[in-house]
């Protein structure tokens, strides 16, 4: 009998994805009134530029063992005290977020230290700006609250997640118990973050289920901690080693698959 649903937050009840596009949209078009670049062309010199840079500090093992991704690191002000890394992604980030936009300007011919410095600054207002959550979030929240025990299992800086859950009041009073990678000190896969959510929530392995859209964090980690779990693949992507227990493509599938496994038991 499930007891306990745990859900992830970011591309499962957030549409991050989607928030970071916009985001990368409303900046580059600032580039484009100033220099008539192509806004598609800047976002992607930008995201190279990222992501090859995040990949060259000190802090790039400890940012993919929580599950911090390039982007989160062109916004996230990481003023978590409690952990050194997270003190040197905080003395890392101005720098970093000015030297990807001015490197992905340089890629379409340009050279603007200070306008780099203006766009650095403009996207993370402009993440705050644009949170999205999924359409069916928040009714599948409603019919499940009450019937089961919520769980949030992110993967992240608490900082920067809790900046998201702000941003997005509604959805943190549906859960409760919230666990944060960053503040336990490991992320998804790894199965000691899944089994402190189970000890948290006061139930077995078999009394709960992992909800989340990303195979090698939520479905990998559940697995390993021996839960059933629901890959949430609602734009048709390729499975890859990793099998899901269950898939569906909307939220609100869940409910039959919650029915059967109860009935199971």
């Amino acid at each position: 009998m499930i007891k306990a649903i745990f859900f992830d937050l970011d591309d499962t009840l957030l549409w991050d994805h989607r928030s970071v596009e916009e985001a990368f949209a409303a900046t580059c078009r600032l580039a484009e009134e100033k220099y008539g670049v192509s806004p598609q062309e800047l976002e992607g010199a930008v995201r190279k530029a990222a992501k090859e840079l995040y990949a060259s500090y000190e802090t790039y093992p400890f940012t993919k063992m929580i599950g911090i991704n390039p982007f989160e690191g062109l916004w996230g002000n990481f003023l978590d005290e409690h952990d050194e890394h997270f003190r040197k992604m905080k003395e890392i980030v101005p720098a970093y977020r000015k030297e990807a936009w001015a490197s992905g300007l340089r890629t379409l011919g340009i050279e603007d230290e200070d306008f780099s410095a203006v766009l650095a600054e403009r996207f993370p207002e402009e993440r705050r700006k644009h949170p999205v959550v999924f359409e069916d979030t928040f009714s599948v929240l409603d019919r499940l609250k009450g019937n089961y025990t919520l769980l949030l299992l992110t993967n992240g800086s608490p900082d920067l997640q809790n900046t998201k859950l702000a941003i997005t009041p509604e959805i943190a009073p549906y859960f409760d118990q919230i666990v944060i990678s960053g503040a336990f000190g490991r992320g998804k896969p790894d199965p000691t973050i899944f089994e402190h959510a189970l000890k948290l929530m006061n139930v077995s392995k078999e009394e709960a289920i992992m909800v989340g859209d990303n195979l090698m964090t939520d479905i990998l980690g559940a697995s390993r901690a021996g839960m059933k779990s629901v890959w949430i693949n609602r734009h048709n992507k390729a499975r890859n080693e990793v099998i899901p227990d269950y898939e569906i493509s909307q939220l609100d599938e869940l409910f039959d698959i919650l029915e059967t496994v109860n009935q199971a038991k």
